[in-house]
């Protein structure tokens, strides 16, 4: 995501680099660049005007720091304004002081919501808490059947209940009854997922705000599909007028969202963004970070929840093992190298990681082979491992010719690409050989040997 937004704006500080001051000339120029990039990234007319004469009115003005650069003074203000956009702080989920916490889920049909509700529910499950999922939408059999399913992803509660007619008043009876067993059941929150509508009329929002009356819920969350852009900030503005949203969720953004609605829909409703789809897996939801956010629109990356991602889905002791095998002249196996591609994979999507790395320094050109890589790769080089014996894994030397043909047939793959395989393991071996060399040389030197 953002990923052609932060290129424009990339472009945009480039003119500024090499300037000896800000000057009238030179802002007006990077401004309108600015201007460009927003604007083709679908953010909001309104907002991109009101942005714009922040920063101009900041960066010619006595705030900005004499030691810096003309370049890096508009990157600083830039940067300020857009967390100030999106808001400073990273907005939380409200919970009742008296459980169950309500969380009504609204949105149009198509949005994601069912599944961002499974998600929601799944993260809750992390964090400790006891969700029930219910379903009010008595309009369509295929929702609730869905939400059935991916209660049972997420091992989550769900109260169904009984549809004896497509009404209001059947919402009514089945809100009132997930309440109660939520309570029954010692369950502390209960995400109630509504009924959705291609478009927005008189009906939806009336079951809306009886819901809300009947319920009182803490949090109403609107979920919004990214990809729809100003549609979705448009939407999200007329809920809110009749219901009073808390915050936002919005969905997809792994696709190629040009980010229009995240730099928008904050400003235009008054309402955080508080969690973002980032996949299609059910762990696949974060919290919003907006100076995270931020930093990787502007190209810095954002190694922070790159680190927490890490912490949730890689073996610390795996890990340290792998590296003290590898180092230590021991060397690793094929094995050991099949768990590491599989404690990546856990991750997300490489594209995904290598987006979170800055795209200055040393980790410029990986952004370039971010958009060639070929996620059915690691899944080829899996089966390759896979259709191995045990001997072979840990004994690469003795893959001879016959061998590799066994194995390519067993995995579906060339001998080639076993040989490729082989080949690419062989230099990670040695490279991994050389650097725990390197590491012992410096530990040696560091050393004080006796009458020295």
């Amino acid at each position: 995501m953002f990923e052609n937004l932060s290129e424009k704006l990339q472009r945009a500080f480039k003119n500024l680099r090499g300037q000896g001051k800000l000057t009238e000339e030179n802002i007006s120029e990077a401004l309108r660049e600015l201007r460009l990039a927003l604007l083709e990234a679908d953010v909001n007319f309104k907002v991109v005007k009101e942005l714009l004469d922040h920063i101009r009115e900041k960066a010619l003005g006595q705030e900005v720091m004499t030691a810096l650069s003309p370049a890096e003074q508009v990157i600083k203000v830039v940067r300020d304004e857009l967390v100030e956009l999106l808001g400073r702080d990273t907005a939380k989920l409200k919970f009742a002081s008296q459980p169950p916490t309500v969380v009504l889920m609204a949105g149009l049909q198509g949005s994601g919501k069912t599944t961002t509700s499974g998600k929601l529910a799944h993260w809750l499950k992390k964090g400790g808490h006891r969700p029930m999922l219910v379903s009010v939408d008595v309009y369509r059999p295929a929702a609730r059947e869905q939400l059935k399913v991916v209660a049972q992803a997420v091992k989550a509660n769900l109260y169904e209940g009984e549809v004896a007619a497509a009404d209001t008043a059947t919402v009514e009876r089945l809100a009132r009854e997930a309440r109660r067993e939520a309570i029954n059941t010692g369950s502390d929150v209960l995400v109630v997922d509504t009924a959705g509508r291609l478009h927005i009329d008189e009906q939806l929002m009336d079951e809306m705000q009886l819901l809300k009356r009947l319920l009182n819920p803490p949090e109403i969350l609107f979920v919004a599909d990214a990809m729809t852009g100003q549609d979705a900030v448009k939407s999200a503005d007329e809920f809110h007028k009749k219901l009073s949203l808390t915050g936002v969720v919005l969905t997809k953004m792994d696709g190629d969202a040009r980010g229009g609605a995240a730099l928008s829909i904050r400003h235009v409703t008054g309402q955080p963004i508080k969690f973002i789809g980032v996949g299609e897996k059910y762990d696949a939801l974060e919290p919003f970070h907006p100076d995270r956010i931020v930093s990787r629109i502007l190209g810095m990356g954002d190694i922070l929840s790159l680190i927490e991602r890490a912490e949730e889905n890689v073996d610390k002791k795996k890990a340290e093992q792998f590296a003290k095998k590898a180092l230590t002249g021991d060397g690793f196996s094929l094995e050991d190298f099949r768990d590491q591609l599989r404690q990546v994979k856990k991750m997300g999507s490489l594209q995904s990681l290598i987006g979170m790395l800055p795209r200055v320094g040393p980790f410029a050109n990986l952004q370039n082979a971010a958009d060639k890589v070929d996620e059915k790769e690691i899944t080829r080089v899996e089966a390759i491992i896979n259709s191995m014996t045990a001997y072979e894994r840990e004994h690469h030397e003795a893959i001879n010719g016959s061998r590799r043909k066994r194995i390519a047939r067993g995995s579906g793959t060339t001998v080639q690409e076993v040989n490729h395989l082989l080949r690419q393991y062989s230099q990670m071996r040695k490279m991994f050989k050389q650097m725990g060399k390197a590491s012992f040389a410096r530990r040696l030197a560091g050393m004080k040997l006796p009458g020295m």
